[in-house]
């Protein structure tokens, strides 16, 4: 190639060059670690913080839409400022800890250089990210002055407050104002002075908080401004008197509320597609005649509440049946249910008279691995009854730290076979409900042991033959020697 030919070839690569072609792509989600994250917290009055780990796989599905989101905001303005922070690397941990990080990713909203946190409830997709923010940075409740404004901010198919002020100051108003900056997150807020813009109740001549849902009564109002008693006038009036759950994501928000609600719940599954409308109104009676009386009431389809089936430890033929929860957590069931009879079964529990279900696995025919298999149904005479040293592993099926352990408890549970006063054993905590008190399972794998004279205790030792054969043997009840061995002793000493 002739010498000028290369040197075009060097001229249009520079130009490229500098065109910013083989520029790398500017990213606009700040990349945040332990050493700038209170810097940057603090210069900002507005930040969106995403707390991630790498491997996480909900992480990877949202970055690309986070980044796209950031890119579109930093033009807002003013722009908002999109951040991510790795709070699964070692050095980052003991910042994210004053987030109360539960799990990834995890969204926080921080106001006026991080003094005001706020958890972040909206889309995991760009334009929604996009649109969410966009409100959240504005006034905390926006003001309605015509039917147009109303027709915009309003959703017809989302709960809306609206604060109906003929006179916008005051200490009413005030308290609305910080009820709207504190669950701002959670419900759109607006404030109007005429009643006559809103597209549903009448006319108010004094200072009146307005609910728009879209189901039930369609709205509902409320007079006592306490900012305590609007959070819980809210909260109550947001959630259906019988919630649906089906795989309409429209409805989805409110099952949530169902089930984050401190009430009792009762749940009934039947088979949309053929019994909905046979138990419908039946249970919507029933539901009116319990509303304010500590329990919330929910009605599911059979396909939808797979989940919820295994979490009971139910089978979907065993619909249309009905279970109540309530807040102590125990569980009554009553499978094959007619619609007739579900007053009936809501008074005896309201009376009483249920028996709690308990969730246990089928008892195994056969139990002769060296760790012994222990279900609900057996817990009280292998481990509670059995006069033994006993240490019980709560495990759950895909958990990888309890297939790493199972070895070594094996291992472990031959170490001890000859011993009739110590059982290894294992139950699976996915499965089997626990009784309440007793045992603290918060992950897995987790190990008690429990001394044949029934002393309790935690094992949070190396996960190690060697380790764990100590444990027991330090902990453990010695057995009694018998009269013969006493004699023989005392010969011995003799």
């Amino acid at each position: 190639m002739a010498k000028s030919g290369i040197l075009v070839i060097v001229s249009a690569l520079v130009v490229l060059a500098v065109c910013g072609v083989f520029a790398e792509e500017k990213e606009y989600v700040l990349t945040l670690d332990h050493t700038n994250l209170t810097e940057t917290v603090a210069k900002h009055n507005f930040i969106v913080l995403e707390f991630y780990a790498p491997w996480c796989g909900h992480c990877k599905n949202l970055a690309p839409e986070y980044e796209k989101a950031a890119s579109e905001l930093s033009s807002h303005d003013p722009p908002i400022v999109l951040a991510k922070y790795d709070a699964s690397d070692e050095a980052n941990r003991e910042l994210s800890k004053q987030y109360e990080i539960q799990g990834f990713p995890t969204i926080k909203i921080l106001r006026d250089g991080g003094k005001k946190v706020q958890e972040y409830n909206g889309p995991r997709e760009a334009a929604g990210i996009v649109s969410y923010l966009k409100k959240q940075v504005g006034p905390a409740s926006a003001e309605i002055k015509s039917k147009e404004d109303a027709t915009n901010l309003i959703d017809e198919k989302s709960i809306f407050v609206v604060g109906i002020f003929p006179d916008p100051s005051g200490e009413k108003f005030e308290n609305y104002l910080t009820l709207a900056e504190k669950l701002r997150g959670e419900v759109n807020f607006a404030h109007t002075v005429d009643a006559k813009h809103l597209p549903r109740g009448g006319p108010v001549n004094k200072p009146t908080l307005r609910l728009l849902k879209p189901f039930d009564e369609l709205f509902v109002d409320f007079e006592d401004f306490e900012v305590d008693a609007m959070e819980k006038f809210i909260s109550e009036s947001s959630i259906p008197i019988v919630t649906i759950f089906d795989n309409d994501p429209n409805n989805h928000p409110y099952v949530n509320k169902f089930f984050e609600g401190t009430n009792a719940k009762a749940l009934l599954f039947v088979n949309f597609s053929s019994d909905f409308d046979a138990f419908k109104s039946k249970y919507n009676d029933v539901a009116v005649l319990y509303k304010g009386d500590g329990v919330s009431f929910l009605l599911g389809d059979v396909e939808a509440g797979q989940g919820a089936f295994e979490y009971f430890g139910l089978k979907p033929e065993q619909a249309p049946v009905i279970i109540i929860m309530d807040t102590e957590e125990q569980k009554y069931v009553k499978d094959h249910v007619e619609p007739d009879a579900i007053a009936a079964y809501l008074k005896d529990y309201k009376d009483g008279k249920l028996k709690p279900h308990v969730k246990s696995q089928p008892i195994p025919e056969v139990n002769d691995e060296p760790v012994k298999v222990v279900v609900r149904d057996t817990l009280q005479d292998m481990v509670y009854n059995s006069g033994k040293n006993v240490l019980l592993e709560f495990y759950a099926p895909w958990c990888g730290h309890c297939k790493t352990l199972a070895p070594i408890l094996d291992e472990v549970a031959v170490s001890f076979e000859s011993d009739a006063d110590v059982l290894i054993a294992k139950l699976d905590a996915t499965a089997n409900d626990l009784p309440k008190g007793d045992f603290d399972v918060q992950g897995f794998p987790t190990m008690y042991f429990r001394s044949a004279s029934g002393n309790l205790s935690q094992y949070n030792g190396e996960r190690t033959k060697e380790a764990i054969i100590e444990f027991i043997e330090n902990n453990r009840d010695k057995p009694a020697q018998s009269d013969s061995a006493k004699v023989d002793s005392a010969k011995d000493e003799l």
